[in-house]
């Protein structure tokens, strides 16, 4: 029996050069919505601040929706504590601050320290049951409960509000007013995930991080310590969770056990549309899971569909896709002959 990967992102076919149907559809897909925006950017001012605003939403459900893609490359599980794990980081940079800390400061300890305590869960937790998904399943669904009690134990339930260093200013570009905040979102996501890639694309690390995710039998056989190298891969998966709670707190405006839970449904959605194997699919999806609920938002009536009504869509999201097309847009599809 003979087996092979074929994925959206290839482009063309392996015999012949035939465009690939999948990658063809993927690629119409992605450019006629850039030219949806693009032209209603240009048509409208309203519709240009509503994408601004999708984008920046969208790259922080792109950040979790990533960090969730990280874990179930190397343990085809979905982490269901990250959002809780992201929210619990918050909290220790506002309680950073609280000590004097600037933001800038608290946001590289905050980084530091979340990438030890994903490692630490990692080895602790997760990997004494890694050998059963259920396990581990069932796990990150008690750290979910764990870490939100605790938070709620040490903090307490009611809002805390975060210095923020973006502020409310914002400047116009050709009479649209782009608030300071969005582009700081967008920038400091962009520039952390550019840095994991480089880590993935040109280290040695990320080359075993790599092997020990994908092939991790033929990975040890060759010397790579799989367990460390998964053990640093959920490391950096709670550093991204980190970077997207810091992120989303300017624009809650106020800080709560609960405010991640949202986010995470709609980096699940956005992991799902890219697909669970695709690192790159999740920061698409993310963006266009932030740019659609924003315009669907800001221009559907509220008597229609409100502000309450978007975890309903993006579940609806989540089911469509499933239904569809299982494997997302960039995710790969295994193909047998026997």
């Amino acid at each position: 029996m003979d087996s092979a990967e074929t994925s959206p992102l290839a482009g063309l076919r392996a015999r012949g050069g035939a465009i690939d149907v999948d990658a063809a559809v993927v690629v119409l897909l992605l450019l006629g919505a850039a030219i949806f925006l693009l032209v209603g950017c240009l048509q409208s001012t309203t519709f240009a601040q509503y994408t601004v605003q999708g984008l920046a939403l969208g790259s922080v459900y792109g950040a979790l929706a990533l960090a969730l893609v990280l874990v179930y490359r190397a343990t085809h599980v979905i982490n269901f504590a990250q959002g809780e794990l992201a929210m619990l980081t918050t909290y220790i940079a506002y309680q950073l601050m609280l000590w004097g800390l600037s933001y800038w400061a608290a946001f590289a300890a905050t980084l530091a320290i979340a990438f030890a305590l994903g490692t630490a869960l990692q080895v602790t937790v997760i990997r004494p049951v890694q050998r059963s998904v259920i396990a581990v399943v069932i796990v990150t669904v008690g750290l979910f409960i764990l870490i939100d009690g605790v938070v709620n134990w040490i903090w307490g339930a009611d809002p805390k509000f975060m210095h923020s260093p973006f502020g409310f200013a914002s400047f116009d570009v050709g009479g649209v007013e782009i608030s300071h905040r969005y582009l700081w979102m967008m920038g400091v996501v962009f520039v952390s995930v550019l840095l994991v890639w480089a880590l993935f694309r040109f280290t040695k690390l990320g080359l075993g991080m790599r092997a020990a995710a994908l092939r991790p039998a033929a990975a040890a056989l060759v010397g790579v310590r799989v367990d460390s190298m998964l053990a640093i891969g959920w490391g950096l998966a709670a550093v991204l969770g980190a970077v997207a709670g810091l992120m989303a707190e300017p624009s809650q405006f106020s800080l709560s056990p609960e405010f991640m839970q949202p986010i995470l449904v709609y980096a699940f959605a956005a992991a799902v549309l890219g697909g669970l194997e695709s690192p790159a699919g999740a920061l698409v999806g993310g963006l266009a899971i932030g740019v659609s609920l924003t315009l669907v938002v800001g221009y559907v009536p509220q008597k229609y569909i409100g502000s309450e009504l978007q975890l309903p869509l993006a579940f609806a999201v989540l089911l469509l896709i499933l239904l569809v097309k299982p494997s997302g847009l960039f995710g790969r599809r295994e193909v047998r002959r026997v």
